[in-house]
């Protein structure tokens, strides 16, 4: 298994320039909510469980599982994250199916715009995920380890991202050359 740096050096080499990044601030986490909305239904009442359990509660405990093994500090904070989605998720999957429907199709369809946006517009190259499924489950902890990056956690895992795939940039020399050809 990669390990976190591995995982997040590979993800960001696909996200350098900081318009890309800024997109997938709001794009990734829309996206979340939009699964955590759409996969909470439909949902069982087991007896040993407090909560009813739903495919939204099976798909993020094993993301989140998969956070801890990377990264025990970074998948508690996607814990706390994760927990807002589903309550959120349940709360709106509660509503009447058409305002269930309706929030999470718009959040899943507008939080992908803002994806690919980012990477036609901006980047200029395609999603992490085209070559690494694993890019999906990947992509809401680069959001948060980019974010807490600015606030100067961790900077040798920064640095160790940024030596193998350079800083991050807004890039309008690529872009004039790509529209130029």
């Amino acid at each position: 298994m990669r390990t976190l740096t591995q995982q997040l050096t590979q993800y960001a080499a696909y996200h350098r320039d900081r318009r890309n990044i800024a997109t997938h601030f709001v794009g990734i986490p829309m996206i979340v909510l939009a699964l955590a909305v759409l996969l909470s239904r439909p949902a069982w009442m087991v007896a040993a469980l407090p909560m009813p359990l739903s495919p939204a509660w099976v798909l993020f405990v094993v993301a989140t599982l998969y956070y801890l093994v990377l990264d025990v500090s970074l998948g508690l904070m996607m814990v706390v994250f994760s927990a807002l989605c589903l309550a959120c998720g349940q709360w709106l999957a509660a509503q009447s199916t058409l305002a269930w429907l309706a929030t999470g199709v718009g959040l899943f369809v507008v939080g992908w715009v803002f994806q690919f946006v980012g990477h036609m517009a901006y980047e200029h190259r395609k999603p992490a995920f085209v070559d690494d499924l694993v890019g999906l489950l990947i992509g809401p902890l680069f959001v948060l380890a980019e974010v807490l990056f600015g606030f100067g956690w961790r900077p040798a895992l920064q640095h160790a991202i940024e030596a193998e795939v350079g800083a991050t940039r807004i890039n309008p020399d690529r872009a004039a050359a790509h529209h130029g050809q």
